[in-house]
């Protein structure tokens, strides 16, 4: 995942900073080292690198940190800051004009950035905003780009501008505008042409598009996997184009974290949001000091209730919880709390935004995601009636439902020991679970209030 060999590394910096108790000059010296090793390694600038060690070890070595009482906890904090400030500080949002008027955006970056399906993930935000975007095919150069403009516009239900491949992208963008008054549109995305490089063609377009309509925000893709050399297409876009912010895309992949946390520092313009995978809402605001905690292994518990709040349904939460404190949660109860799990990014996308989970060796969400699909065959093989009174399950019922899950018999066991050892918990806990958390927070993840659990046996998977 993104930024996870990073993370990984500073943990185990910053842990065994932790176990020194009080700390020397050279204690701290050497634990800078290492972060520095870190940065370099995950393609962070050299200049850069240098500058915030420069920063940290100033902060860091005086009497009154290495004196504190917490002095491993004050030079984290120090490094946070640090990081936080070199990615940004404040978070950047588009600004757009009063719905009466037209916002235009103009997309660019190289090609194989990502370009053409964050064009579609923004006109799905605005349009959830209460915004009525337009998508605008600009890019008549490379095969098929049209179609997938078109294809994902329809998916996320925004309009499509196009007039062929023959018509230039200047007067496309021209004529958009005048489609997009008529027609009382207030969001025009132009989706323009990217190249496998950057050359002066390419620029010389970009800038007559500028010239010839009103573009209020000029947004560059990067694909975040490309680490350094990202930063260096994100300067010459600042330079020969002009930008006004930047999407780093595949942000869900290997990605060693360098683009992240170079952009801002060495162009200037700040980092709106990252694509965390190829569905057209996966599309996260950029919160710099949220990154900062994420990379440093602190989670980013803001993220993780947002996320709980926009994609689970309270009264069904509620409905849940009743049921956990009366003894009554079933399995289709279990399976409804699975797919709430989903809708938060799995297992591992909770993992990750848990504090101090990131350097617990113990829990393989790899091997948690695949036991919970193994579940979800298990009970999906039991009839409607043993799904929502589990004490029908007997001995020749299980052997059918192993067979119909084609698992053994003993993971069918295994499941039901488990789950009714979960429901004894729950109900023993429900009614406290309930008065802490009903009024919002962690209470909107329902059944899912006890993650720490997971992983090690205390849940099914």
């Amino acid at each position: 995942m993104a930024f996870e060999n990073l993370t990984d590394r500073l943990s185990n910096v910053f842990s065994n900073l932790g176990r020194k108790g009080k700390l020397s000059e050279d204690d701290v010296n050497q634990a800078l080292r290492e972060v520095r090793m870190a940065l370099l390694e995950a393609d962070v600038n050299f200049k850069l690198v240098k500058e915030f060690i420069a920063k940290v070890k100033e902060k860091a070595i005086g009497e009154e940190v290495l004196n504190s009482l917490t002095p491993a906890q004050t030079v984290v904090k120090i490094v946070n800051d640090e990081l936080t400030e070199m990615m940004g500080s404040e978070t950047t949002e588009i600004t757009l004009r009063p719905a009466s008027e037209i916002s235009v955006i103009m997309m660019v970056g190289l090609q194989g950035a990502g370009k053409t399906t964050t064009a579609a993930k923004l006109a799905g935000k605005f349009k959830s905003a209460g915004r009525t975007p337009v998508l605008v095919a600009c890019d008549i150069y490379r095969p098929a780009a049209i179609d997938q403009l078109r294809v994902n516009a329809e998916k996320v239900k925004v309009p499509f501008f196009s007039l062929g491949d023959k018509i230039s992208p200047v007067e496309i963008a021209r004529r958009a505008i005048e489609e997009a008054k008529a027609q009382h549109y207030n969001v025009v995305i132009l989706d323009t042409a990217g190249r496998l490089q950057i050359d002066e063609k390419l620029m010389d377009e970009l800038q007559n598009i500028k010239k010839a309509v009103d573009v209020q925000w000029t947004v560059l893709t990067v694909d975040a996997m490309t680490g350094q050399e990202a930063v260096n297409v994100a300067e010459t876009f600042t330079e020969k184009v002009g930008i006004d912010g930047v999407i780093l895309t595949k942000c869900d992949g290997d990605t060693r974290g360098g683009a992240a946390l170079s952009i801002k520092a060495m162009t200037g313009k700040p980092i709106l949001y990252l694509g965390m995978g190829e569905k057209l809402d996966d599309l996260e605001q950029f919160y710099p000091d949220r990154m900062a905690g994420r990379i440093l292994g602190m989670g980013d518990v803001l993220s993780l209730i947002e996320k709980a709040q926009k994609n689970i349904d309270e009264d069904k939460t509620k409905e849940t919880m009743g049921k956990i404190t009366r003894g009554k949660f079933d399995y289709n109860d279990f399976m409804d709390q699975m797919e709430q799990m989903k809708k938060l990014g799995g297992f591992g996308g909770i993992m990750k935004l848990l504090p101090g989970m990131s350097g617990l060796g113990d829990i393989d969400t790899d091997d948690a995601e695949k036991k919970m699909n193994q579940v979800k065959s298990i009970i999906q093989s039991m009839t409607p009636k043993e799904r929502a009174n589990p004490d029908l399950i007997n001995p020749s019922r299980k052997r059918r439902i192993a067979r119909g899950a084609g698992v053994d018999i003993a993971e069918v066991n295994r499941l039901v020991k488990q789950f009714e050892q979960m429901r004894k918990m729950m109900k023993q806990f429900g009614g406290a679970m309930r008065s802490k958390h009903g009024r919002g927070g962690f209470g909107n993840l329902g059944g899912l209030g006890n993650l720490g659990g997971m992983g090690r046996g205390r849940f099914p998977f």
